[in-house]
Formats: C-alpha cells, structure tokens, sequence
C-alpha cells in the first residue's frame, strides 16, 4: 500500500510540475518580486536571453546552451544520484532473497526483514535514501529553469529548426523525441525490478509526450536536451549494464562466455 501512495505522489508531484502551480502566465522581468521569482527565475530568464543575444537572437540555441551549463552544474549531484541507484541495482538479488525468505505478512516477520535489510545495507555502505537528497536539491533548479522558458516574453515569436518556440510543434517530432528519450533515461536508472516500477517506466514517457504536444516547443526542446544529457551521464558513470536487472546481466554474461569458448574451438 505505501508504494502505491509512493506511486500516486509522484504523479501528482509531476502534473504539478508540468503545468505549473503559480504564476505561469505572469512575464519574469526584473520588477518581479518575491524569492522564487527575484533570485530563482529571473536570473535564469537574464541568463537565457544573454545567450540568445551571443548567437544573433537564436533563443534556442540558448536553450540548449543554458539547459547543458545547468547540468554540468548539478552534475556532481546526479553523479551521486546514479551511483547510489548502481549501488542498490547491485543488491536487488540479495533483497529479493530475503523478501522470499521474509515472505510471511505478519508484523513481526516484517520487522525481521526490515531488520536484515538495514543490516545488509551497512554492510556493503548502501543508504537506501541516498538518491533522493540529489533529486531534492536539483528539483527547485530545473523548476525555475523551466518557469524561465515558459514566462521569458522575448522567446515569443522566434524559430528554431522547424519550430516555433512559442508554439507547439506542428508535426509532433519534437514531443515524441521527449518521449522516447524520457523512456531511455527512466530504464536506464530503474534498479528495481516490481509492477509499480514499470507502469511508471511506460507512463512518464506518455504523459511526457501528451504535454509536449501542447506547451511551447521551447520547453519540450528543454526536456529532450536534458534527457540526452542524462542518458550520456548515465551511460559513462554507469556503463552499458545499468537498468538491467541481474537476470539479464547472467544471461549476457552466459551469453558473452559461451561465445568465447565458441570462438576458441574455431581457433
């Protein structure tokens, strides 16, 4: 039950960070007032239009820019983030054991799980939570960053490939290139394998491309820069075996020795 309220908090979490819960419709200029919009947005909203006049008004190639300077930014977080999430990817198999061995519902063998489960965490240095303090302090960031795209007045009315930045894209290459890359980097950061894990893995991406159908391209554009540059990141700390679950990797390893011993036969 608690991974299901776990589940729905973060949909909610999400729809509000898409649609945006304040202010969307007011411009971001310096007479702004209050914090989120004097020191989070506004500076975001200068920095993008200081990029945008580098490259002869090309506000999406300052998109880009700005969104890869971001997170180069909040990279050393996310480097924490992944290798926490590898840390207990590797462990998945021995937590499955003992949920099998734990798998009476009474409370006292749930204690005992839980109890065996802490001991196996500070035993190999895994803290469970540790992922979560990155996504925490990254979030109100990329917040702002994307209350810049929406509310930046001098975006309006430019063009960047085959899009306007004001608009959504008329032939919804862009939302399904957002999609696609969303799925990618979700897969490749999932470490646990349940239903619940999968049905988010399969409805971010579709929620993701449904409201890149309908906001401004700039901001679409935003999230496929950043999904790209996760997926990278992802692949380079992690290598090519992250989001595999430990069935998987056996398999390939099988795989990879069978064809080794196949390969010295010939020889």
């Amino acid at each position: 039950m608690g991974r299901k309220l776990g589940l729905a908090a973060m949909f909610i979490a999400l729809l509000v960070v898409l649609t945006g819960c304040f202010n969307l419709e007011e411009p971001i200029t310096r007479d702004s007032t209050g914090f989120w919009d004097s020191y989070l947005v506004y500076p975001l909203s200068w920095v993008i239009i200081y990029f945008a006049d580098l490259f002869n008004d090309d506000f999406g190639l300052s998109i880009i820019v700005v969104t890869i300077l971001l997170r180069l930014l909040i990279l050393p977080l996310m480097i924490k983030q992944t290798k926490s999430a590898k840390a207990m990817q590797a462990i998945q198999p021995e937590m499955q054991k003992l949920r099998e061995k734990y798998s009476a519902k009474d409370q006292k063998t749930q204690q005992q799980l839980q109890q065996e489960m802490m001991k196996m965490f500070q035993e190999r240095g895994v803290n469970p939570l540790a992922g979560c303090f990155p996504v925490l302090i990254q979030m109100p960031i990329l917040l702002a960053f994307y209350h810049a795209i929406m509310r930046t007045e001098e975006i309006g009315g430019h063009d960047f490939l085959w899009f306007a930045l004001d608009a959504p894209d008329p032939i919804y290459l862009l939302p399904i290139i957002a999609g696609i890359t969303t799925f990618i980097q979700q897969k490749m950061m999932m470490v646990m394998d349940n239903p619940q894990m999968k049905i988010l893995l399969y409805m971010m991406p579709i929620m993701i491309t449904v409201f890149a159908m309908f906001f401004p391209a700039a901001l679409a554009l935003y999230w496929v820069v950043g999904n790209i540059f996760m997926i990278v990141q992802t692949y380079f700390i992690t290598g090519p075996n992250v989001g595999k679950t430990a069935e998987e990797k056996a398999t390939g390893k099988a795989t990879n020795k069978s064809a080794g011993k196949s390969g010295g036969k010939k020889k």
